[in-house]
């Protein structure tokens, strides 16, 4: 938070600041979508610059000139704030020319500096920079009217750069056996063991407080002229050291101005501009990030939703107590609602809008679960069908004589109670059924029985004014015996005629009716006298 506070200081110190300390410096500049090379220009070179142009656009580029090696680091600012589409073909190129410099710590100060600046712009614009370091000897000692640079980098190694002609590598442009050629590579190997090893380690040379900048390409230039040399310069005193000379007519340079580095131009970052993709992403991008962060935020509050809801469930079960039978049961009915939802989730998956890796479900499956288990209903007493009376169970032998179907006179009394039971409960089947017990014919009995039962209905009948479709007649024989056969008293008891109150939607509602008899069992009422 700090660097960032210090960064914004630095850009708002810069935004104020005069651009490059000249109007015309910004209204010179090429349009914004200009895709060459823009390298910024300070150290020695400065110099050789026709008064007053601070920017030079060349076939290959754009050079741009900045006076004070210290303004290094605002020209650049201020140059992203006019054109910040330029931020990955912007290079710097620093020229340090010997003969223009008396002191070495002087120098190195300056080239440390540009050092420490080069460094801190990498970091704020996050940008290559390329560096660029021109080394410059001039005088007649270089044997050549038009510049002769030696460049050096690391991937095409050190090659010799002539006007006209294609690039040659030290081999190749040895090979010519011209002694010129060998003086001028004599003099690019004292340029380079004099100061340009110097100036590489001081770039690159690991410091815990300052980034190494490796230089891009070192370009040695042997040329005719030079602006401001000094008398005393670091280049003859180390031609003094190496030669015990003093001084030597060709050590000096002309006076005049001199071109840069145009060639090497195309082999520097070319801009790439603003494509209509490159437009349309940031936007993209932007839209896809808050689609998400909403997405996520409406599955956080889902999920929260959930969880709080089911919570709610397992808390209202938990505080019903178990004797409360039907609250228990429908909050357990509540429950197994849940994990009904949560199973179907757990096998077919949560839902887009608790997904995205915020669902919780599975966490609370085994919770409700375990509070559906934990539930123990009370057990349900049976239903206990009401007892079926049968309204009259009549002795037989009270009733006829034994082998007749006939009533006697003495039976008005037993039937005339039977009676009364019947039409207590009017519209009911009356189920008559004769028994006999096991002596004589079975088929005699059977028949026997019947008659009896009809017998009984047929005084029912007239006597009771009672349609004679209420009524049903069964003759059973012996076969539905209360008792064993086998004694006198049981076999009195199986002599009998039964009376029976069924319930039968369509009994005693048409008297031409067709009367359905139960089936084996089907009394639902019997009243017994």
């Amino acid at each position: 938070m700090k660097s960032a506070l210090q960064r914004w200081k630095m850009w708002w110190a810069d935004f104020r600041r005069p651009l490059h300390s000249a109007p015309s410096f910004s209204k010179a500049l090429p349009d914004a979508d200009y895709r060459l090379p823009v390298v910024l220009s300070c150290g020695d070179d400065a110099e050789g610059w026709p008064q007053g142009e601070f920017v030079r656009l060349v076939p290959q580029g754009c050079w741009i000139r900045i006076m004070a090696s210290s303004e290094l680091q605002h020209v650049l600012r201020q140059l992203l704030q006019c054109r910040p589409g330029w931020g990955g073909q912007i290079a710097v190129c620093i020229s340090v020319n010997p003969q223009q410099h008396t002191q070495h710590s002087a120098l190195e100060n300056q080239l440390h500096e540009l050092r420490w600046q080069i460094g801190v712009l990498r970091r704020e614009t996050r940008q290559a920079l390329p560096l660029l370091i021109t080394i410059r000897v001039a005088g007649n000692v270089t044997l050549t009217a038009t510049p002769l640079w030696q460049v050096t980098t690391s991937e095409a190694g050190t090659q010799i750069w002539y006007q006209g002609q294609a690039p040659q590598s030290i081999e190749q442009w040895l090979a010519k056996a011209d002694s010129t050629v060998l003086q001028q590579q004599v003099l690019f190997n004292s340029v380079e063991r004099g100061f340009g090893q110097q100036v590489r380690q001081i770039f690159t040379a690991q410091h815990p407080d300052v980034d190494a900048v490796p230089p891009y390409a070192i370009l040695s230039a042997l040329q005719s002229a030079l602006v401001q040399e000094q008398p005393d310069s670091l280049w003859r005193q180390w031609l003094s050291r190496h030669t015990t000379l003093q001084s030597v007519a060709g050590w000096s340079a002309n006076q005049d101005e001199y071109a840069q580095p145009d060639f090497f131009l195309p082999l520097l970052p070319r801009g790439q501009g603003f494509t209509p993709f490159r437009r349309v992403l940031p936007v993209v991008l932007t839209g896809l990030f808050v689609s998400a962060i909403i997405a996520m935020s409406c599955s956080a509050w889902h999920n929260q939703s959930l969880i709080r809801r089911i919570a709610f469930d397992l808390a209202s079960y938990q505080a019903i107590a178990m004797t409360e039978v039907a609250p228990k049961a429908a909050a357990v009915a509540v429950l197994r609602e849940d994990a009904a939802q949560l199973n179907h989730w757990a096998r077919q998956g949560a839902p887009l809008y608790l997904g995205l890796g915020l669902y919780r479900g599975e966490r609370l499956h085994l919770p409700v679960l375990n509070a559906i288990r934990s539930w123990q209903p009370s057990p349900l007493h049976p239903h206990q069908p009401e007892p079926q009376p049968t309204i009259a169970q009549l002795d037989s032998l009270a009733l006829f004589d034994s082998g007749k179907a006939e009533l006697k006179s003495g039976s008005t009394k037993v039937l005339i109670n039977a009676l009364i039971g019947i039409r207590a409960r009017p519209g009911w089947l009356i189920v008559i059924s004769g028994h006999t017990d096991n002596t004589g014919d079975p088929g005699f009995n059977q028949q026997l029985s019947l008659k009896r039962a009809e017998a009984v209905r047929n005084w029912m009948r007239d006597t009771g004014a009672i349609a004679e479709s209420c009524f049903a007649v069964q003759g059973y024989g012996v076969s539905r015996p209360l008792a064993t056969n086998d004694t006198s008293e049981g076999r009195e008891t199986n002599r009998r005629v039964e009376i029976h109150l069924v319930p039968q939607a369509d009994a005693c509602q048409v008297p031409d009716d067709t009367l359905l008899s139960s089936r084996d069992g089907d009394g639902n009422q019997h009243l017994t006298e």
